[in-house]
């Protein structure tokens, strides 16, 4: 993945951080990164770590909207953060440089060439991001439980770049029913008929896939 400061030396990055007024705060696991950001003016960088943007409607109904890793970006310019109900959890321990997004338009920065890098950046980040989530919409409109979770044994697979049929779970089966937005007791029951029908093997966090 691209880097979003990728490509401007440590000089540089030092008068782009002043120019966009960025600052890096450190986050323990499970905090709402929300809490203290004002949300329609900013725009984040994970430097390490991962969040997951959830929306819990009036019920208390949860749906995890998005998840981001080391390097991926979020905020008033990618996410409608905006709305009431979402939040942004840590998974981890997790660093992250917020910007003022209005500082991105200001007339000092365009004097510089690091600008223009830092924009190429940005938008490669953002397009890798869009992809993701077309992936996830897909996903999404897949009719059963079962289909759900073979395409996205699938798309985990093809995202592992040696080509193994064994992929590892970095995420729980609760964790794993929000992103698929299915109910997880039934995910169980489909995860065990995938098993007891030879398409998938577990082995602790591992799963072998066999289609």
């Amino acid at each position: 993945m691209i880097k979003l400061f990728e490509n401007i030396s440590e000089k540089e990055l030092l008068k782009l951080k002043r120019i966009l007024k960025a600052s890096t705060q450190k986050f323990k696991r499970n905090v709402n990164v929300l809490s203290n950001v004002n949300r329609e003016d900013f725009i984040a960088l994970i430097d390490s770590g991962s969040i997951e943007c959830i929306y819990t409607d009036y019920a208390g109904n949860k749906t995890v909207i998005e998840e981001l890793e080391t390097g991926e970006v979020f905020g008033s310019l990618t996410s409608s953060i905006q709305e009431e109900g979402i939040s942004c959890i840590t998974k981890e321990d997790t660093e992250i440089t917020f910007i003022e997004y209005n500082q991105i338009t200001n007339d000092e920065i365009f004097k510089n060439d690091f600008y223009i890098i830092f924009i190429k950046n940005l938008i490669k980040i953002l397009t890798e991001q869009l992809n993701t989530r077309n992936i996830r919409i897909e996903l999404l409109t897949k009719k059963t439980t079962r289909d759900k979770l073979l395409s996205y044994f699938k798309y985990i697979e093809k995202k592992t770049k040696d080509g193994s049929k064994t992929i590892k779970m970095n995420t729980s089966y609760t964790e794993l029913a929000n992103y698929l937005s299915v109910d997880r007791s039934a995910m169980m029951r489909e995860i065990k008929y995938l098993k007891e029908d030879g398409i998938i093997e577990i082995i602790g966090k591992k799963i072998i896939l066999h289609y």
